[in-house]
């Protein structure tokens, strides 16, 4: 039997930990595992491209434990009343093969990326920074802001969007969680003042949003817009005027940010700075930018904390979803029965 964990399920695990718990638990679960990432079997998503967006599979494994995400990224969907990313997840126990867990990751994968993103920031974003600017107020930007004052104590928001309707739900569900926010008129007056700006746009085109006038000294940028070969965010003159993290440099070379920049460019993974075998943020007046593509690690340890943390509780069921016969050399056993006798002619 595999635990599975529905929509419902995932819905009435976080009612009972809540958001903060869970976003907190994620991130301190990606960290415990980018510290010890030469454990880990590693590889670039596998990507299937069409003109209307992706579908991706993100596999890893530390030797133990197996796990891989199925997500797809279509900008075009919610114009047909769909979601721009869904996603399910599954571990594996290495030794027998089998599947131990099942997961919707649609609310998980936001879940996560928010973290990552927060943990990332607290590595390196300006020692006590007070205030965020967020270009982009998709479905990723609630939680991302939930994140942000979890882990590091941001409260106060500056926010735009080219789409003032995601102004407007932005707005709707997190002015009743206390945040304070300023609905900005431009990309350029949302970042005035902020010490930390997140992007978080969506379509599969090279992009400016932000320009490199925007960006002043001592800034931690974190470019987490649904990343592809030909998407970017950030004018190339930020780039080359910051100190750059990054995931898996395979991966992010082909989908990140840095992807128009020379292959030889310099990039930091971000796995050595918690480990303490690379500097972060080494002084008040240098750019950070996290050029954040997601990574399987991070779904690895998304669903290694909602293993654990659903255990013993109600919110999974068990699926038959493995054959298995009482001799597992006869697998015909299980379906003899729909075999139909037939006398020799």
């Amino acid at each position: 039997m595999v635990r599975f964990v529905d929509v419902p399920g995932m819905r009435r695990w976080l009612g009972e930990i809540g958001l903060e718990t869970a976003i907190a638990g994620i991130a301190a679960t990606i960290e415990e595992d980018f510290r010890r990432w030469p454990e880990f079997d590693k590889t670039a998503r596998v990507a299937s491209h069409s003109e209307v967006g992706v579908i991706e599979l993100m596999p890893i494994s530390d030797g133990r434990t197996y796990g891989f995400k199925y997500v797809n990224g279509h900008p075009g969907n919610p114009g047909r009343g769909l979601q721009t990313v869904t996603a399910f997840g599954v571990l594996a126990d290495v030794a027998s093969g089998y599947p131990t867990l099942w997961s919707e990751m649609t609310i998980l994968t936001a879940l996560r990326t928010a973290a990552t993103s927060a943990m990332a920031a607290r590595a390196l974003a300006p020692e006590n920074a007070t205030t965020m600017a967020m270009i982009g107020t998709g479905s990723q930007a609630e939680f991302q802001a939930i994140a942000f004052r979890t882990l590091l104590g941001i409260n106060s928001l500056r926010v735009w969007d080219t789409d003032a309707e995601a102004m407007d739900v932005f707005l709707r569900n997190m002015l009743p969680l206390g945040f304070e926010i300023v609905r900005a008129r431009s990309a350029a007056e949302a970042v005035a003042g902020a010490e930390i700006i997140t992007t978080c746009t969506a379509d599969k085109a090279y992009a400016t949003i932000l320009t490199d006038e925007m960006v002043g000294s001592g800034v931690h940028l974190n470019a987490i817009g649904g990343d592809c070969p030909g998407k970017t965010e950030l004018d190339a003159r930020i780039l080359r005027r910051a100190d750059i993290f990054v995931e898996f440099p395979p991966q992010t070379r082909i989908e990140g940010e840095i992807q128009q920049l020379s292959p030889e460019h310099p990039v930091t993974e971000l796995w050595r700075v918690l480990r303490g075998d690379a500097a972060g943020r080494t002084s008040a007046e240098q750019i950070t930018v996290f050029d954040s593509v997601g990574f399987a690690l991070e779904d690895f340890s998304a669903l290694r904390y909602l293993d654990a943390s659903i255990d013993g509780t109600d919110f999974y069921t068990e699926v038959d979803l493995i054959a298995d016969p009482a001799d597992p050399k006869d697998l015909f056993a299980l379906v003899a029965d729909a075999a139909t006798a037939r006398t020799p002619v």
